[in-house]
């Protein structure tokens, strides 16, 4: 039962994290980022380890699932992303 718990909780951060990720993006969009930039404002400068990884594992799911793009090292929202976001902003 207490594995159940914690991959809940863990499921439940992941996805926050992916959220944040993918507002920020949309919201600075067109700017695009390097997830070490991205890592930075996201998490801030002093950010440790684990904040930083949790950081990029959401850029690697947001990009697995087709809501970001990567072009080399710089991050940005995909298209259907970005139409989602203005269909939710109606």
């Amino acid at each position: 039962m207490g594995e159940q718990v914690d991959r809940a909780t863990t499921e439940a951060q992941d996805a926050a994290i992916e959220a944040a990720v993918l507002a920020h993006l949309l919201a600075i969009h067109p700017t695009q980022l390097t997830a070490a930039e991205l890592a930075r404002e996201v998490a801030g400068p002093e950010a440790d380890f684990a904040a930083r990884d949790a950081i990029e594992r959401a850029a690697r799911d947001l990009a697995g699932v087709g809501l970001l793009h990567r072009n080399g090292d710089l991050l940005t929202p995909s298209r259907a992303a970005l139409r989602c976001a203005e269909l939710l902003d109606r």
